[in-house]
């Protein structure tokens, strides 16, 4: 029951595996958390050109 032993625990931390003996801990789950959305600001929209007044004589 060492290292070399796939089937125990120790055996498990030294391989870097999981399995009944070594259950992986269930956690935050692994869905990517909602993007906060930045509104834009409005498009500026070009102003209308006003007439000029014509000039009188």
């Amino acid at each position: 029951m060492g290292k070399g032993d796939v089937k125990s625990k120790k055996g498990k931390v030294s391989n870097g595996s999981f399995g009944v003996r070594r259950p992986k801990k269930k956690g935050m789950p692994a869905v990517p958390k909602a993007t906060v959305k930045v509104e834009a600001s409005p498009e500026k929209k070009p102003a209308a050109k006003k007439a000029k007044p014509k000039a009188e004589k």
